[in-house]
């Protein structure tokens, strides 16, 4: 009898910042197994990260620190000319904020997983991909790195030793090379549901994706995101988890990879 899949099925979350309001992260949470919260630089804020680690405790939702580019106003999505070192400092920066704040509301920190162009830079440029790693392992190494599927980041964690958690994406689309569509394209989003979850099964089932060139891309998929600031992100967290466990996969935040 084969082994019943296991997925991890998380969003990005904690987004909104003093008095504007983004996502809808207490009717997503319940569907959800970890949430990446922003950690103060592109989103949220001391206020909006408590409330969002209460709500993860409150439904057994893994915690993650989501550390962005210093980039309120572009929420994180533009690129920046950042060295290695600086990606280190902004790293370790967020990460321990949001750490501070979940041991005060005494729970423990799971994951990290970089947030916009920080993630994309760091998904194709080794030296910031290695920058990272080391923040998460100088500071917190039992912590589990999400990153792109096969891309420059999980390489340089479980080069660290880390474990390592490889992504796939509801809502985005892929390219030949199995990177992610960028956003400024019209064909880089997924807005249909339907289209969505197929993607997301063929992904978990199979390890493979259509790429809008075509051919298909083998994609190892420890981990499902969805954007919760989306405008279906509701309704994708809904019918992906309904869809997922029909299809007998086990949702969980669980640990991947190789801690050595």
């Amino acid at each position: 009898m084969p082994p019943i899949p296991t997925v991890d099925l998380n969003c990005d979350m904690g987004e909104s910042f003093g008095a504007w309001h983004l996502g809808h992260d207490a009717a997503i949470m319940p569907f959800i197994t970890s949430a990446n919260i922003a950690c103060g630089f592109h989103a949220g804020d001391p206020a909006v990260m408590k409330r969002t680690v209460r709500l993860a405790l409150r439904h057994s939702v893994a915690i993650g620190a989501h550390p962005g580019l210093p980039d309120l106003v572009g929420f994180g999505r533009r690129n920046m000319d950042i060295s290695a070192e600086e990606a280190f400092e902004m790293t370790v920066y967020q990460l321990g904020a949001l750490t501070a704040i979940v041991r005060a509301e005494g729970g423990a920190l799971h994951h990290l997983k970089p947030h916009g162009a920080l993630y994309n830079m760091a998904a194709t440029n080794a030296a910031l991909a290695e920058a990272l790693a080391e923040a998460v392992y100088k500071v917190q190494p039992e912590l589990t790195l999400y990153g792109l599927a096969g891309s420059e980041l999980t390489k340089a964690g479980e080069k660290l030793g880390l474990r390592t958690a490889h992504e796939v994406f509801a809502d985005r689309t892929y390219q030949a090379d199995g990177t992610l569509t960028p956003r400024r394209q019209p064909d880089a989003l997924l807005t249909d549901a339907a289209a969505a979850t197929a993607q997301v099964l063929r992904l978990v089932t199979e390890g493979r994706v259509r790429s809008q060139q075509g051919p298909d891309v083998a994609l190892r998929a420890d981990t499902v995101c969805l954007h919760g600031d989306g405008a279906h992100a509701l309704e994708f967290a809904q019918q992906l988890n309904q869809a997922l466990r029909a299809a007998g996969v086990q949702l969980a935040a669980g640990t991947t990879g190789r801690a050595q």
